[in-house]
């Protein structure tokens, strides 16, 4: 392993490519015309120019940068191409390194379908009752009426929060099933929907995984992932508050189970449901690649996980000098995006002011962008991860807390001010929130 093409952009790109580097490695990015000036350019040894925006979801187009670069191993980083089977099997093909799971694996688990199944087969509860995808409005309503209402209907591929409804009564599941097929065909090519029991409160948790060449599944601390808006993540903590050790040990044993189940290999996450009224908990889904929140894992353990994943890919069985498997500490992320705080629709624009703590104590930044830069329409709207950390969570909360009221970013738009609200918040401060905080924090009185 030399040289690494990273097949990302933005903050997850300039992350990467600092360890690759670190690692005395070679690291190359790509970039299109509307990225030109973004710090992941600047980070990376080299920079291979992109036609289009676009090419970051096209295999063949992300192959020949990794030629042009002159790479042996490639990096996939999140989002765009990271969950997909066919480009890790044209990267093996062409006598590449990916850095992930293989192929198959990818396939069996990024399918949320195939995935419940796997859980179901090997005892973890699965909020489906074990029914596979449906392809047609009127199993649908057989299955919605089976499961019992109301019920979440999900693209089986994909992620990131897109494709997904909720039906309450019989007349919404046809109507939900069209909606959610609809966008899974247009967005990934699959029309299948995954039909599951809605929970009305709970609690979004995920175990991180590393799996070992030689087998071994090592499991970190649960990450909570409940303040979500458009079920898409804003703020992540870990360890998650309030768990009890029994639920916690359970989580672990499960996701250890999936990924031995399928030989699993490299960093992947397990995330579950947990219902907060019957203290059940439910398997959603796998997430074959590294995760956006994956920084506050480093921080509780002590891990670069980029390096690990680094050896994983060498084939190398090794547990990281000065990993620490019971967490130390306590952590937060939040998610910058350049939206509207209040709607939280997307408001892209020139950024004319740029002022992040980056020199505050206990404060990390992963920057995708800088001031005089310009967030595109083309892009998930994420601008940076700022992530805090403390001996405690009263203490990585307070820090978290002061790194938002001295934060400014002017021109697109930003949701600090929402972020503010958030940490705020009496559930947050008390540790006691659910995925209905968002919701119960910005409808009117």
């Amino acid at each position: 392993m030399k040289c690494v093409f990273i097949a990302n952009r933005g903050e997850i790109a300039a992350r990467i490519a600092a360890t690759v580097r670190a690692e005395g490695l070679r690291a190359v990015v790509a970039a299109p015309a509307c990225d030109a000036g973004l710090p992941y350019t600047a980070v990376a040894d080299e920079c291979v120019d992109l036609a289009s925006p676009r090419d970051f979801i096209s295999v063949e187009a992300m192959l020949e940068a990794a030629r042009t670069a002159g790479a042996d191993t490639v990096h996939p980083g999140y989002g765009f191409l990271s969950e997909d089977a066919r480009f890790a099997r044209a990267c093996t093909a062409a006598g590449l390194t990916f850095v992930g799971p293989d192929p198959a694996t990818i396939a069996l688990m990024g399918d949320k379908s195939s995935a419940c199944r796997v859980a179901h087969e090997h005892g973890v509860p699965v909020l489906s009752a074990g029914h596979d995808s449906v392809e047609d409005a009127d199993t649908a309503e057989a299955v919605a009426a089976e499961i019992g209402l109301p019920v979440m209907l999900k693209a089986v591929a994909g992620g990131g929060g897109m494709g997904m409804a909720v039906a309450r009564t019989p007349d919404e599941v046809a109507d939900a099933f069209r909606a959610v097929s609809s966008r899974g065909t247009s967005l990934y090519q699959d029309p299948r929907v995954l039909i599951e029991r809605w929970v009305e409160r709970a609690r979004h948790i995920e175990v991180q995984v590393m799996g070992l060449p030689d087998g071994r599944i090592v499991t970190m601390a649960p990450r909570d992932c409940s303040v979500q808006r458009r079920h898409q993540k804003v703020v992540e903590e870990t360890p998650a508050p309030g768990l009890t050790e029994e639920t916690a040990d359970r989580l672990a044993r499960w996701a250890t189970a999936l990924a031995t189940a399928v030989s699993y290999r490299g960093a992947g996450t397990v995330e579950f449901l947990l219902d907060t009224d019957s203290g059940e908990a439910f398997f959603l889904e796998m997430n074959t690649r590294l995760q956006v929140e994956h920084r506050i894992t480093e921080a509780v353990h002590t891990v670069d996980l980029v390096a690990w994943q680094l050896a994983v890919a060498r084939g190398e069985s090794v547990i990281p000098d000065g990993f620490t498997a019971e967490p130390a500490g306590h952590a937060f992320e939040l998610r910058i995006y350049a939206e509207d705080p209040v709607r939280f629709l997307p408001k892209p624009g020139r950024i004319t002011t740029w002022d992040l703590p980056v020199d505050m104590a206990g404060v990390l930044v992963d920057a995708g962008y800088a001031e005089g830069t310009e967030v595109t329409p083309f892009f998930d709207p994420l601008m940076a991860k700022l992530v805090t950390t403390g001996p405690d969570r009263a203490a990585a909360l307070r820090v978290a807390q002061e790194a938002v009221a001295v934060a400014r970013i002017e021109g697109p738009g930003q949701n600090l001010p929402f972020l503010a609200r958030v940490l705020q918040s009496a559930p947050m401060v008390e540790g006691r929130y659910d995925t209905g905080i968002v919701r119960d924090l910005t409808q009117p009185a």
